[in-house]
């Protein structure tokens, strides 16, 4: 069981037809370059993304530059700011917050298909392939790779489930789930409980259990968001 997001990603992207001619390929070019950069980092929140020096870059017409923002802009990932251009969205904690309120909802319905999957055991097989791998870098203290493997565990989750339009959804939070699962790791003590909610999550989807499933993950869903408060009230300070 590997991870396609292929196919979640042609649920969520409607305006992007399916024609393979050169304007489609120089308009994909440039949706996933910019999508891969938000969703990286390369692009940090409030940078400015402007048409003409990303069209040299890559070596495209400001044409498809300017299609692949606008439907960027629709899925939410760059916002279009009147006689400035488009930017990266800033994403404060309330924002954040209410996305770990979705993803409670969202990864417990794709919990509760993957433990229903009749390739459960291979998929849990799969998760704990990167749960252990979790456990080794985290054990290094490399917690940037640490979180990417957090992010396709997850996401390993979602195309499990079989359900594309979940997968979709799900798809197009990643940028901010990204930051937030960045966030919330900082917060002592949340990495190791992680871990075991890791654990807990594809011991019942091995199981075929999915109540426990869910519950396991809307809970570790629940906790990562608490640890994000957490991290925000650090910040601010006494007072």
């Amino acid at each position: 069981m590997v991870v396609d997001e292929s196919n979640s990603r042609a649920a969520a992207e409607p305006a992007l037809a399916r024609s393979t001619g050169p304007r489609q390929t120089s308009l994909r070019a440039a949706y996933d370059y910019v999508r891969a950069a938000v969703i990286d980092g390369t692009l940090t929140p409030g940078s400015r993304i402007t048409v003409r020096p990303l069209a040299e870059h890559l070596r495209l017409s400001p044409t498809p530059i300017k299609a692949a923002l606008a439907t960027l802009e629709r899925e939410g990932f760059v916002v279009s700011v009147p006689h400035r251009g488009y930017f990266v969205p800033e994403v404060r904690t309330k924002d954040l917050l209410e996305i770990y309120e979705l993803r409670e909802a969202v990864d417990g319905m794709a919990a509760r298909r993957a433990a229903a999957a009749p390739d459960h055991v291979i998929i849990a097989d799969e998760l704990e392939k990167l749960l252990e791998r979790q456990r080794t870098f985290v054990a290094d203290g490399d917690l940037q790779t640490y979180g990417e493997l957090d992010l396709q565990f997850h996401q390993l989750i979602w195309e499990g489930s079989g359900n594309l339009r979940l997968h979709a959804i799900a798809d197009n939070l990643i940028a901010q789930v990204r930051l937030g699962n960045r966030l919330s790791a900082q917060v002592p003590g949340r990495l190791p409980v992680a871990l075991d909610e890791h654990e807990a999550i594809l011991t019942a989807i091995r199981r075929g259990d999915i109540r426990a499933a869910e519950r396991h993950i809307r809970r570790h869903v629940r906790e990562s968001g608490a640890a994000l408060r957490r991290y925000a009230r650090s910040r601010r300070g006494p007072g």
